[in-house]
């Protein structure tokens, strides 16, 4: 099992952070302080400029910023500076209540969840999504991108497989 850590940025209502839901089930590591976050980690920010890929090595685990999606663009630079290995998520579709259907506004649990399918690691990925009646659904609503991403050689490759989905998506 991936080691998931996540920095709480305290800006979310506690009753619907699945961040906190998977640190009560000592799924996932809160951390109130960036200082403390793993070096060399995969942190996945949607401002990267290589894309998560199985190529990718995560033996030092996965991050991910725990933030309300209006403030994403004041709360990333700050942590762009840390010595982890920045890595965007590909075209992926929400599944929780508040941003359903929305293209790349994951929450918490569904961003660690789709790193931990396209690295190959399946059954973890289902086992952090059961602790949400909705969580499933993502699977399900992503199955063919997570499994083109999950065979994907590289970060180029990844973005190539992404395109094919975005011309999709604007086209509806």
């Amino acid at each position: 099992m991936l080691r998931l850590h996540f920095y709480h940025a305290d800006q979310c209502d506690p009753k619907k952070c699945t961040g906190k839901k998977l640190a009560r089930f000592d799924l996932a590591k809160l951390h109130k302080n960036p200082g403390t976050l793993p070096r060399q980690a995969i942190f996945l920010d949607p401002f990267a400029e290589q894309a998560l890929s199985p190529a990718d090595n995560t033996k030092n685990g996965i991050v991910v910023l725990d933030c309300s999606w209006a403030e994403v663009e004041r709360v990333f630079p700050v942590l762009q500076r840390l010595m982890m290995k920045h890595r965007a998520l590909p075209f992926l579709l929400a599944a929780n209540a508040v941003n359903f259907g929305k293209p790349f506004k994951l929450s918490t649990v569904e961003a660690f969840a789709a790193a931990l399918y396209i690295l190959g690691e399946k059954e973890q990925a289902a086992l952090i999504l059961n602790k949400f009646k909705w969580g499933p659904v993502f699977i399900e609503l992503n199955l063919e991108p997570l499994e083109r991403y999950s065979k994907a050689k590289d970060s180029t490759e990844v973005v190539k497989i992404q395109s094919d989905y975005l011309v999709d998506d604007i086209q509806e």
